[in-house]
């Protein structure tokens, strides 16, 4: 009889628009899996056929007036697909999921820059999570205006969140930070203003941290 599988380890990145952590999801992954981990990346809102149609929705400055109960809740169900299509099963199957955003982001964006109520994002959280919480986080933090600077200079329109004032992004910040000081065994907070050698190289060192502690954990 076979042993069971090991259940994959979660980690997720946050940050706001400009911190460069899309970029450094793959960068991530490529050194995990150079240390023989098997790895998926994955982003929300988004992350599953489904939910990738409600990221579409989300992110469209057409709905720029949207109600704030609408895009929580548009958030969550985005979240409990990718979950059930996507993170779930690579969990179990023994991969290792690095996610672009998780719920830390609705904490920030919808709870911060929103200025939603933090009760009912934690009831949804319950409902739609349960149990299970990222192993590791790592958010990218640098001052507003830069990364605003950074992310209106890429090419293309902008989307909803992008279109938002420095004072909305300041707010998702602070809560990147309060819950980072927090809880400090989960977060680690990367300095996304430091050049990209800077940074690439601290994602260096840290995989081989998470590929030790992470892969000793259970």
């Amino acid at each position: 009889m076979s042993a069971p599988t090991e259940r994959g380890r979660f980690i997720t990145l946050e940050g706001i628009e400009g911190a460069g952590k899309s970029t450094q999801v793959e960068h991530l992954a490529g050194l995990l899996r150079a240390r023989g981990r098997r790895v998926i990346t994955t982003r929300e809102p988004g992350g599953a056929p489904l939910a990738e149609r409600i990221r579409a929705l989300l992110l469209d400055p057409e709905h720029g007036a949207m109600c704030e109960t609408t895009e929580l809740l548009l958030m969550f169900a985005a979240r409990a697909e990718h979950l059930d299509k996507t993170i779930g099963p690579a969990l179990e199957a023994g991969v290792w999921v690095i996610c672009d955003r998780f719920t830390d982001a609705t904490y920030a964006y919808q709870g911060g820059g929103r200025g939603l109520d933090i009760a009912p994002i934690a009831t949804l959280e319950q409902l739609v999570q349960g149990a299970l919480r990222p192993d590791q986080t790592l958010v990218f933090d640098l001052p507003p205006a830069q990364g605003l600077a950074r992310a209106r200079a890429r090419t293309g329109a902008s989307d909803r969140f992008e279109r938002e004032t420095l004072r909305f992004f300041t707010a998702v910040r602070d809560v990147y930070l309060t819950r980072a000081a927090a809880m400090p065994e989960r977060y680690r907070v990367i300095d996304a203003a430091a050049p990209l050698e800077a940074v690439n190289a601290e994602i260096a060192r840290l995989a081989v941290e998470l590929d030790q502690t992470l892969g000793a954990a259970r």
